[in-house]
């Protein structure tokens, strides 16, 4: 399992890439782990208007 991952979230989403490594589901490398992910708002017209609900920060020890 991913370090830093609380659930059962240790196989990569195919097709989904994540440069956020502070976040909880990332991998180390640059895919995302978690069970599934959340993007919105439902409103936004362009990417820089989405955000990832999925993301928990990384909680450093």
């Amino acid at each position: 399992m991913t370090k830093g991952c609380k659930s059962d979230c240790d196989k990569p989403i195919k097709g989904i890439s994540c440069a956020v490594k502070n976040c909880q589901y990332h991998d180390g490398e640059c895919k995302c782990v978690a069970g599934s992910i959340a993007v919105g708002p439902a409103g936004a017209c362009c990417s820089s208007d989405t955000v990832c609900a999925t993301f928990r920060r990384k909680e450093t020890q």
